[in-house]
């Protein structure tokens, strides 16, 4: 038999293989996983998994050509997944046991980044990875360190035991979410948010039955797919529920079929009270923050109880100082409500807008103009918490959103009506907010148990 070479080159996530037509080769090609044809360009493509290139190289030996390996050059400033701040640099330290590093473009870093064994980068997201180690870690710190840059680090939890979904690169013949879908979505006007939500939830729910058309899932393909989340994918009670809601909205909205229940096993929500800073703690991370903006933004969220969302949302025109008081338009809900407006937290908006002059929205981002203003990101309002609390002594996990909790909290403590409450978070039902009289310690110190009293 006539074995003619072949070549191979890789592309990131995938393996593009051009060989000549051989009943042998195709049958071993085949047994790849998620191997398939492109007919179009007439050559291979096997996703890039552990192994996969290591297989081809034993079954091919010396018969392959060549090997190149493509790699992206970064020759500009790169438009970041994750949103910094001109000077910063953001490094996540990976479940897969790497660090990524997101930074604006900087050739001294990035010629850094390449002297590391296995280094990768990502042109999609717009970041590098490279293998955890302290060597490798202290090597970037130090080089930040020259450059006079801020450091900003986070880690993903360890212990998480979720499944990631597969990506539309695992799978052959990806079906994307139907149009009608999300126009749906836009016409009954849900929020961008919700709508990135669903769109991803229901494309995994339709490539989990690849072989069935649209038309043809029912109830009993969304009972099978609510069982593989939580058996397989194991994924928490809200992830699942928002799951089934999405599903159920293309058979409700979509199809125009009548609103039923589906009988899936509907997770109970996990009754978990929320993590809360005392006050101390609150000055202390505030006290850690030295960027006049970062500091502003925190004192922001934490004086008016905001989401995330909101923050970001903001306006210049919102902050109302005679009346002391910030508008926040169109939050949770589509509902418009007025906030605290703190004198403290004025104080240091009035400095930072003399400093950072923004345009539209209260705080923007790199790029912002005022034909086209830019939000300032929220996972970068995530890192600056990070960075803040990691200079305190404080343990507890605590997230952007606990600054509103302990907004809450504090405010009860201090004798605040739960309806008042109530109104400044944004809160529809009342049973929301009771959940703070739950977490607060006011008046513990006055009760007694009744083992003191006993003889004992």
């Amino acid at each position: 038999m006539d074995q003619k070479p072949v070549q191979i080159e890789i592309l990131g996530k995938k393996i593009i293989l051009r060989m000549a037509k051989n009943e042998a080769d195709v049958q071993f090609v085949l047994g790849l996983r998620f191997s398939r044809w492109n007919k179009a360009d007439r050559f291979w493509e096997i996703p890039h998994y552990h192994g996969s290139l290591e297989r081809m190289q034993q079954y091919f030996g010396e018969r392959i050509s060549q090997i190149v390996r493509h790699e992206t050059p970064n020759t500009e400033p790169s438009v970041q997944a994750r949103s910094i701040d001109k000077n910063q640099i953001l490094i996540i330290r990976t479940r897969t046991g790497r660090l990524k590093l997101i930074f604006g473009y900087n050739s001294a870093l990035a010629q850094l980044v390449k002297t590391i064994p296995y280094y990768q980068w990502d042109p999609k997201n717009k970041w590098w990875t490279i293998p955890y180690s302290e060597k490798f870690l202290d090597d970037v710190k130090r080089k930040i360190a020259e450059l006079g840059w801020t450091l900003l680090y986070e880690e993903e939890d360890m212990k998480s035991e979720v499944v990631p979904k597969k990506s539309a690169f695992d799978i052959s013949n990806y079906r994307k979410c139907p149009e009608e879908y999300i126009q749906k979505l836009q016409e009954k006007r849900y929020s961008p948010s919700t709508i990135r939500a669903y769109v991803p939830l229901f494309e995994e729910f339709l490539n989990y039955f690849p072989h069935i058309d649209i038309e043809g899932l029912g109830e009993k393909e969304v009972r099978e797919f609510s069982h593989y989340l939580v058996t397989t994918r194991k994924v928490s009670a809200s992830h699942q529920n928002q799951a089934i809601n999405a599903i159920k909205f293309y058979f409700e909205k979509v199809r125009g079929g009548e609103r039923k229940y589906y009988h899936v096993d509907r997770p109970i929500r996990e009754k978990a009270l929320p993590e809360v800073l005392s006050e101390k703690e609150v000055s202390a991370i505030l006290k850690a923050t030295s960027n006049l903006k970062h500091r502003a933004i925190l004192m922001t969220i934490y004086s008016a109880g905001l989401r995330i969302s909101e923050l970001i949302n903001l306006k210049i025109k919102d902050i109302d100082s005679e009346r002391m008081q910030i508008r926040v338009e169109q939050a949770k809900g589509k509902k418009d409500r007025y906030t605290l407006l703190s004198s403290k937290t004025l104080k240091i908006l009035r400095e930072y807008f003399k400093t950072e002059r923004p345009h539209v929205y209260l705080f923007e981002g790199q790029g912002s103009t005022p034909s086209r203003p830019v939000r300032y990101s929220a996972a970068s309002i995530g890192s600056i918490l990070k960075a803040s609390v990691l200079k305190t002594d404080i343990k507890k996990k605590i997230t952007v959103h606990t600054l509103r909790h302990s907004f809450a909290t504090h405010l009860l403590e201090r004798g605040t009506d739960l309806r008042y409450i109530q109104s400044l978070l944004g809160h529809e039902s009342p049973k929301t907010t009771e959940i703070y009289t739950h977490i607060t310690t006011k008046g513990f110190d006055q009760i007694k148990s009744p083992l003191d009293e006993l003889d004992v």
